[in-house]
């Protein structure tokens, strides 16, 4: 995932581990989109895109396969 990284970083700034801030427009959206696309393997990677100022019905996209956990089975460390 470090080339995703690389990718994110040319256009916004890390904030956690993982998480990236991006200030685009809708342009500069698709394009970071298409980029990021590229980088991942869809069968192994995880990838969300979280947009803050669309509709609500739009604003989470997820891309991959995602692993969560069951918060509410019983948990065995």
């Amino acid at each position: 995932m470090r080339r995703v990284a690389k990718v994110c970083e040319g256009t916004g700034q890390r904030v956690q581990k993982s998480v990236f801030e991006c200030q685009v427009n809708e342009v500069q959206y698709e394009e970071l989109e298409r980029r990021l696309l590229a980088e991942i393997d869809e069968k192994e990677d995880n990838l969300r895109l979280y947009r803050l100022t669309e509709p609500t019905e739009i604003r989470v996209k997820q891309f991959g396969t995602f692993r969560s956990l069951d918060f509410e089975g019983p948990l065995i460390v």
